[in-house]
């Protein structure tokens, strides 16, 4: 390093002379020659030297061990001791002062050189190195992090403040125990201890997180939820050399989480609550309806047969409040029926094994005359290989009524309502499809309402056979009863239903 500035402290002039000629020589400035120890701090102050070259006895009160002490604390310039005492004591006192280098009278010119060379590059890394630290120093501590770093033996050697909060033990109590005194961590739930990370990382040489639910467990017993992770400390020659923990406090974000659910859970409750007064409004409106219309009728023919004096009148009075006494008990047996399939509480199913060719036109059957009646068309089709179909026989024709009716209900005069089978054996299990469809459309903004409970698709009633909007929503029901599934198209003037069953 050249141009390095140099202060020269020897109390003989002579010498002093002499070294000041060699370091120029070598290309150094020497501004200052100071002959005693005072002397050469006030010098060393004033000047701020690269180095400082010290002889060991000096003039006055203060010898060059004590001058090169106090300048190493206040200015950290290396020092280089030139002596002619080379004696145990003055070695052990020098040693102290931890020089750059120890040279004994007489010494040679590149002897010299060669120490001055490497002192100066020694103490420009010491330099940058503890530049490098301060700065690591300053970020560790910094950081919103705890980070706590330990040797190959699990000891702890570094905690930044965040750690020192969090944990409870501060760095110089903490410095030198086991991690896991000091990192005490357990699962939030069961309070279980959980082996620490670092020896799975000093072991593995990989980098770990800890699971979830994981706390700390403070130095006073308090419990903290963190996170972190840790990793492996390498060499150059990338050995492991200790290992660092970077964990950090959670308590806010599993407040905030916690916080969400419960606004989430309050949000799905005020739907359901609002869901449930739409039902018990839509409940409302079809009783007020439904229900007292049949009563107001039953009544007026009640009133109609006291005053009519013909036998035969008042027997077909008689037939309509017979009819109205249906309807009003078929809504309250789909109401009851809703209620105990939504609440789990239908009776149990029994399996039949159903010959689908002779049980489906003895299901039909009633709505032949029916059909004639309103000019439609019922067919069906059956395979001639339909193998039997495990299933609650009761329920499944249930089923197949309630779509049935709608069909006649919904179909026109002159169209056609098909009711047809497919059995596919290349699943497992195997499943067997039964449709109906008939020949009316639903809109498409219909379609994905009419499963929900009192819905009825507007003017669609050709008949007027009314309804309570409830049977839908029960042949859902005992679909999934039955294990399987139904779906509803609409398209090209047609609308099917598809249930799919597999065998109990």
């Amino acid at each position: 390093m050249t141009k390095a500035k140099i202060l020269v402290v020897e109390d003989e002039a002579i010498v002093a002379k002499d070294l000041q000629h060699r370091l120029i020589k070598f290309g150094y400035t020497v501004p200052a020659i100071a002959s005693s120890g005072e002397e050469a701090i006030n010098k060393a102050v004033e000047i701020s030297p690269d180095l400082v070259l010290m002889d060991i006895k000096l003039k006055g009160s203060m010898d060059g061990i004590e001058a090169a002490q106090e300048i190493y604390k206040r200015l950290d310039i290396p020092v280089i001791y030139l002596t002619a005492y080379a004696d145990e004591n003055t070695l052990e006192r020098a040693k102290i002062t931890e020089p750059f280098a120890y040279l004994i009278k007489p010494f040679k010119e590149r002897e010299l050189q060669t120490n001055i060379e490497i002192s100066l590059t020694k103490h420009g890394l010491e330099k940058e190195l503890k530049v490098n630290k301060k700065w690591l120093d300053a970020l560790l501590r910094s950081i919103s992090d705890g980070v706590i770093a330990s040797d190959m033996q699990e000891l702890i050697t570094f905690m930044n403040p965040v750690a020192e909060n969090l944990t409870g033990w501060k760095q110089e109590e903490a410095c030198g125990r086991n991690s896991s005194e000091i990192f005490n961590i357990a699962n939030a739930e069961t309070h279980n201890s959980i082996e620490n990370p670092i020896l799975k990382v000093l072991q593995d040489g990989i980098i770990v997180s800890l699971p979830a639910e994981t706390i700390l467990i403070t130095k006073d017993g308090g419990e903290i939820p963190i996170d972190d992770s840790v990793a492996p400390i390498k060499d150059d020659q990338d050995n492991i050399t200790g290992a660092v923990l970077v964990f950090r406090d959670i308590s806010e974000r599993k407040q905030a989480i916690e916080a969400r659910q419960k606004q989430i859970e309050q949000e799905q409750l005020l739907v359901q609550w609002e869901e449930i007064n739409q039902l018990k409004n839509d409940f409302l409106n079809l009783v007020s309806h439904e229900l007292r219309s049949p009563l107001s009728n039953i009544k007026l023919m009640i009133q109609m047969i006291q005053i009519s004096p013909s036998t035969e009148e008042a027997q077909r009075y008689l037939e309509l409040m017979e009819s109205e006494c249906d309807r009003e008990l078929g809504l309250i047996n789909d109401l009851l029926d809703l209620q105990r399939l939504e609440s789990s509480s239908y009776p149990v199913m029994t399996p039949d094994a159903l010959l689908l060719q002779q049980w489906l036109p003895w299901v039909i059957e009633p709505f032949q005359i029916r059909v004639q009646e309103h000019q439609q068309t019922l067919q069906i089709n059956l395979p001639s290989n339909l193998p039997p179909l495990f299933s609650d026989s009761i329920n499944l024709e249930r089923i197949l009524v309630e779509l049935l009716n709608n069909a006649c209900k919904y179909t026109p005069a002159g169209g056609e309502i098909v009711l047809s089978v497919r059995h596919n054996s290349l699943e497992a299990p195997a499943k067997t499809m039964i449709t109906i469809s008939n020949s009316a459309e639903i809109s498409v903004t219909e379609l994905p309402l009419i499963f929900e409970k009192f819905y009825r698709v507007p003017n669609a009633d050709i008949w007027n056979q009314g309804g309570s909007g409830l049977g839908l929503p029960i042949v859902q029901k005992l679909v999934e009863q039955l294990q399987g599934n139904i779906q509803v198209e609409s398209d090209n003037g047609w609308t099917t239903f598809t249930i799919t069953l597999t065998d109990f």
